[in-house]
């Protein structure tokens, strides 16, 4: 009898992998997030990148994140975690769990509450303590939705396009 295969990537890598692949379709020079959501049977129902909206060029949409240079691009991103509540298109996300590369803001947590997603999983929260982070906190928390943060087992996942 052969023995299985070791070093495999667990459930919470493999799903945080496809969001961070996701990720790679982000167009934003400064912050590429990208967003996975699962269901209870470990099937991926959607997933999402940060973005403009469709019909909005990437090239006539403003990229900046300071004002001092112009038109920022906030009033205009969709965040990947809204991205993939919305590209779900109609599937029940009840009792799902979100996976995303950073924490979510206040607005993207009221997409998550309503969608009725139970669990987000992240990777990073490089804004603790900003406002719309801790309003995310509360919100989520008073909800009842499951907040943690991943623990990978491994630095990095490699995948090798060409065989």
């Amino acid at each position: 009898m052969s023995m299985k295969r070791e070093g495999y990537i667990n459930w919470d890598e493999y799903f945080m992998g496809v969001a961070l692949l996701a990720a790679q379709r982000s167009k934003d020079p400064s912050t590429q997030v990208g967003a996975c959501i699962v269901d209870a049977s470990n099937r991926i129902l959607s997933t999402g990148y940060n973005g403009f909206p469709q019909g909005c060029s990437d090239d006539e949409f403003p990229w900046n994140r300071d004002e001092a240079l112009g038109e920022t691009k906030y009033p205009f991103v969709v965040h990947a975690e809204l991205n993939a509540v919305l590209n779900a298109q109609g599937k029940s996300l009840i009792g799902a769990t979100l996976y995303v590369g950073l924490f979510p803001c206040n607005e993207c947590a009221k997409a998550i509450i309503q969608s009725g997603i139970r669990e987000v999983v992240y990777l990073s929260n490089k804004y603790d303590g900003e406002p719309n982070v801790e309003q995310s906190k509360r919100m989520l928390k008073a909800a009842g939705v499951i907040v943690r943060a991943i623990k990978p087992t491994k630095a990095q996942i490699v995948l090798n396009l060409i065989p």
